[in-house]
């Protein structure tokens, strides 16, 4: 199990943070995700891959930068 850093930018709320959440547990492979709000970033664990993991929050309506 890895753990990947994902820098996600347009979130402003506690919702964008449950979005982003939401969209990354979804993922195949994927323990467990949190956003941290004022960091704007996620950390994920599991075997998901990076490019999978980014398109999730992209769907969701959110940027990832980095």
């Amino acid at each position: 199990m890895s753990e990947l850093v994902l820098k996600v930018e347009g979130m402003t709320c506690m919702h964008c943070k449950m979005s982003v959440e939401k969209a990354l547990k979804g993922v195949a492979g994927v323990e467990n995700a949190q956003v941290d709000l004022g960091k704007k970033e996620a950390v994920v664990t599991g075997s998901a891959e990076r490019a999978i993991l980014a398109k999730a929050v992209e769907d969701a309506g959110y940027s990832v930068v980095g």
